[in-house]
């Protein structure tokens, strides 16, 4: 059996808001909030067997490199989504920017980042 990956745990400055967004954008539900590790808040947002945990510390602290330059770092979260086009109007609604488009193999992408500078990938096969 092929193993499946069931959540990704990282920061943000506002769990609620960062779930709010993805839940108008990917349509995604929140399956579970409350206190966290050291005084800290998460939300877990997304599907019945998959989500992403939404961190905040208790005393955030903002990035001040590029994640792609240190070792361990959140690069972009890739999301698969069954109409690229709908999604791209919702993200931009939301107030986010696509860029990046590309339509290669295995099929179409654009990149956006939100307002924790975290970068997500979103992808839809042909």
């Amino acid at each position: 059996m092929m193993a499946t990956l069931e959540h990704t745990n990282f920061t943000v400055s506002d769990p609620q808001a960062s779930a709010a967004w993805m839940q108008q954008v990917f349509g995604w539900k929140t399956r579970w909030e409350g206190p966290a590790i050291s005084g800290g808040y998460t939300v877990h947002v997304g599907s019945a067997h998959t989500y992403l945990a939404l961190y905040k510390p208790d005393a955030p602290k903002p990035l001040v490199e590029s994640s792609y330059d240190i070792v361990g770092g959140l690069n972009h979260v890739g999301v698969l989504v069954e109409d690229i086009d709908a999604t791209e109007a919702k993200v931009r609604k939301a107030g986010f920017e696509p860029h990046n488009h590309a339509d290669y193999e295995p099929g179409r992408r654009f990149y956006f980042r939100d307002d924790n500078g975290i970068e997500f990938e979103v992808v839809q096969y042909d």
